[in-house]
């Protein structure tokens, strides 16, 4: 029995390229999209704008009582959004009993003009934001001194079972590794 010559290394199958690699490299087909995130913007903008003759007096409460959430996405230069978050919630917080009156009763162009024209419902929307940017400012460096305050009382903690230690076993035990390689060097 002959054996067969080995193919040329060209003709070869190409090596496998992650799909994210492949996309950027000329000559190689993009991988599949997925269909899930599309799919959902879909969804959602399909169904707000089914919805919209419905709820545009309840949008424009939220558009305007949620300026300083869009403000805070738009400074927020991290990656996490930490300060969006924060403004986010508090101001949803005060734009939603707004949104509940307007929609116990009629959703009309009139009631949310007269919600958002309202200086009070106004200040109690963007108060609740600013209190949101409050909260974001103050809280971090009580957080810090707070685990501070639990760092140092954990050092005293394990500095006392380190003395209480080499009292036990002897000072050989505080002794580093580099000292005690160096005293069986000698």
């Amino acid at each position: 029995m002959a054996k067969k010559p080995l193919k040329a290394a060209a003709s070869s199958p190409a090596p496998q390229v992650p799909a994210r690699v492949s996309a950027r490299m000329p000559g190689r087909a993009a991988p599949p999209m997925r269909r899930g995130r599309g799919m959902t913007y879909l969804w959602i903008v399909t169904i707000v704008v089914l919805l919209l003759p419905w709820i545009f007096a309840s949008l424009i409460v939220f558009f305007f009582g949620m300026m300083p959430t869009m403000v805070a996405l738009i400074i927020d230069r991290t990656q996490q959004k930490y300060a969006a978050i924060c403004v986010a919630g508090l101001n949803f917080a005060g734009v939603f009993p707004y949104l509940l009156k307007l929609w116990q009763g009629p959703q009309t162009f009139d009631a949310a003009g007269q919600i958002i024209t309202d200086v009070f419902a106004l200040f109690v929307m963007y108060g609740a934001a600013g209190f949101g940017w409050m909260v974001f400012t103050a809280v971090p460096p009580v957080v810090h001194a707070v685990l501070t305050i639990l760092d140092q009382q954990r050092v005293t903690l394990l500095r006392t079972n380190q003395r209480r230690i080499v009292e036990e076993w002897g000072e050989s035990v505080a002794r580093s590794q580099e000292s005690v390689d160096k005293s069986k060097a000698a």
